[in-house]
Parts: C-alpha cells; structure tokens; sequence
C-alpha cells in the first residue's frame, strides 16, 4: 500500500483534490475531521485543550467553540503575528492526530495492500510528519482565492476572510517551502477541470509507484 500525504495552506482546496481522489479510487481520511473528534468532551486530547486554554473556548453543552479555541491559539484577527500558543496546540492535538492516521493507514493497509490511502492535513511539513508518507503532494493557489474561498465557506464578509486567511498563513510554512519539500504539486488557481486534470495525472504516478 502506498501512503499519500495530502497538504496545502488555508482554503487551498485540499478537500476538493482529496474528492476527486478518492473518485478515483483512493482511501482517504482528513486530520481535521480526527482532531475534531478527538476534541470531542471526555476524550483526553479535550481535557488538555481545556486545561491549557480554558473554559472560555467552550459552548454552553461543554463542546470546543472552534472559532474561540482559533483565537485563543492564533490571536485576534489582524494580529500582527501568531503567539506561541499555536505551538502550545499542536503540541496537545498533532501526537494523537498523528497516532490516529497511523492506525487508520493500518486497517487500509489490511484491506487493500494494493491500495492508496491519503491523509489530507495541513501541517504535514510543520508537524514533522511528512517521512511517515511514500509521496507528499501540495495543493496551492493564490492568496485571493483563498480568501474568497473561506468566506464562501464559512459565510463571513470578504475583509474578515483575508484576515483570517492571513492570521492562519503566518503560522504555516509558505507554499514556497511545502513545495520543496513536495512530490507532486497540484495548482489548485484555475477552473475545476483544470485541478481534474493534474489530479488524473498524479494519479497515474501513484498507481505506477507501487
């Protein structure tokens, strides 16, 4: 089996490319969605996030509020520049991320030895975590697309977007430096059919590496 890493900034379309590969045929699994239910309440990784940033990032039934804990972490939007806490939240949430891919490329593995099982996540390269893949591919576009695209999908005006898109940046590596460190990297900047293109490409390199 061959173990894809799946990563890009912000609103780069990392789930997007990670659809059409699995319409290809590809096992995937998306950190973001294991994080979330590993801060789901009486799970450790909820208890120490908890414990480190306080009961103010909760809701009123005890459930994590994603956008308060994303203050608590990155600052106020128009922050000058990411605090540390940042790194304080990888630290909690990136181990036991990472344990729960390790198990899930397991389980695909004995399902399908032939297969191609991707994890999409966006801090691959920053958590240290880009060995544990065969190939690593980097989804990337323009700065502007990606704020657009974030008010789009977390129906926000287009000002408190490119805020937030810029508050997250500033606590990722560049795509200038995920792509030297990429395999494959797909331009996520024009239309749909485009990205279906490179993706079908890429695709048939996966299949040829095993």
């Amino acid at each position: 089996m061959l173990k894809v890493g799946l990563t890009g900034g912000i609103a780069s379309g990392k789930s997007v490319v990670g659809e059409m590969f699995v319409a290809l045929g590809a096992h995937l699994v998306q950190a973001d969605r294991i994080a979330h239910s590993l801060m789901q309440p009486g799970e450790p990784v909820y208890n120490e996030v908890v414990r480190h940033f306080g009961r103010d990032i909760l809701n009123a039934d005890g459930s994590v509020n994603r956008g308060k804990l994303a203050e608590a972490a990155f600052g106020p939007p128009g922050a000058d520049k990411p605090p540390s806490r940042v790194a304080d939240l990888n630290r909690i949430v990136h181990p036991a991320v990472i344990r729960s891919q390790e198990e899930w490329m397991h389980a695909v593995s004995l399902q399908d030895p032939e297969g191609v099982a991707i994890v999409e996540a966006a801090l691959i390269i920053e958590a240290g975590a880009a060995k544990r893949f065969d190939r690593l591919i980097v989804v990337t576009c323009s700065v502007g697309q990606r704020a657009e695209r974030f008010a789009k999908r977390q129906k926000v005006d287009l000002g408190t977007a490119r805020a937030e898109v810029a508050r997250r940046m500033a606590a990722q590596l560049p795509d200038e430096e995920k792509i030297k460190a990429a395999d494959f990297v797909i331009d996520n900047s024009g239309a749909v059919e485009r990205t279906r293109d490179q993706v079908r490409q890429v695709w048939e390199k996966l299949r040829t590496a095993q």
